[in-house]
């Protein structure tokens, strides 16, 4: 199962086939470390939130892997359940070894990322959040240098010129707002001295 290309529908497809190798080669740094990390073993059940249609079972098509995302995904290849994960999951607490959620929590309105962290740490015994870091200088869903940092009612008008087109308030998240957040080290992804992403590790516990 080949994995997707972020950029593959983008406006913008100049920017977009200057982007996709980037996220390719850092997706694949990143999950060089995902099981030294996280300590997650084969037979070990993963919950990946917002998984998209294919999200890390596109990496890892072997692991068990349970799908949740907000909206329908007919085609996802394997357990998945339609549900926001702020009004809770209909699972049991630590019904899941490891917890997964990449680029997901900046879409989360900020009032409920507490319910959202809260959540994830209560059917999980380990947790590995990924997020765009605030303080890179590239937007990553638009592509547009320094929009993130802008006030939203100047940041709105411009998305449009951006590679995602339909708009979105995607508040990106500092480090200690992670932190805060999942009560777990973050682990800096550089590019160069700057930080790109911000991933929030919690290794797996053992069963008692």
């Amino acid at each position: 199962m080949a994995p997707t290309d972020v950029y593959g529908t983008a406006r913008g497809q100049a920017r977009a086939r200057i982007a996709s190798p980037i996220a390719a080669r850092a997706r694949a740094r990143r999950h060089a470390q995902f099981f030294g990390l996280t300590g997650l073993q084969s037979g070990m059940r993963v919950l990946d939130v917002g998984c998209g249609s294919v999200g890390l079972r596109a990496l890892e098509p072997d692991l068990e892997i349970t799908g949740v995302d907000l909206v329908a995904r007919p085609g996802y290849p394997g357990p998945f359940l339609q549900a926001d994960v702020t009004e809770g999951l209909p699972y049991e607490d630590g019904a899941f070894d490891l917890v997964y959620a990449s680029s997901v929590v900046e879409h989360v309105p900020r009032a409920r990322r507490p319910a959202f962290a809260a959540e994830l740490a209560r059917v999980g015994r380990g947790l590995y959040v990924q997020t765009p870091a605030f303080s890179f200088p590239v937007e990553p869903h638009s592509l547009l240098p320094f929009a993130h940092w802008l006030p939203t009612s100047i940041r709105r008008p411009l998305w449009r010129l951006g590679a995602q087109g339909d708009w979105e308030d995607i508040a990106l998240l500092r480090r200690g707002e992670m932190r805060r957040l999942f009560g777990a080290p973050v682990h800096a992804e550089r590019v160069g001295p700057l930080a790109k992403s911000w991933i929030a590790i919690d290794p797996v516990t053992p069963r008692r």
